[in-house]
């Protein structure tokens, strides 16, 4: 089993930039494809970013790439998602996510393990 907790949410203005943090417990997580997803109040799940169980290939959704950068420290259990000139559209609530397929994240279907969530505000 994984758990996943997301920190590192907040306010900040457009243009600035926040790091995500996803805590997992368990000793598999270096055997786990990762994600990050997003939800706008109204509006449903998305894609945000991917990255393999060894950090080597990564995948962006066309709407931050260039801006985000998704990594992960398997020493550390702990993967993160940097957020670079952040925009209002970016405002959501923003989940981790964990699965042995790397396809299951792509198409985001039939996730095994979801954080929480934290709350990324960007104010224009």
């Amino acid at each position: 089993q994984v758990q996943l907790v997301e920190s590192g949410g907040g306010l900040v203005q457009a243009g600035g930039s926040l790091r995500l943090s996803c805590a997992a417990s368990g000793r598999t997580f270096g055997g786990y494809a990762m994600g990050w997803f997003r939800q706008a109040p109204g509006k449903d799940r998305m894609f945000v970013a991917h990255i393999n169980y060894n950090g080597v290939i990564t995948h962006y959704a066309d709407s931050v790439k260039g801006r985000f950068t998704i990594s992960r420290n398997n020493a550390l259990n702990t993967m993160y998602l940097q957020m670079n000139s952040l925009k209002p559209e970016d405002s959501a609530v923003y989940y981790c996510a964990a699965d042995p397929s790397d396809g299951n994240l792509l198409l985001g279907y039939g996730i095994d393990h979801w954080g929480k969530g934290t709350l990324v505000t960007v104010s224009s």
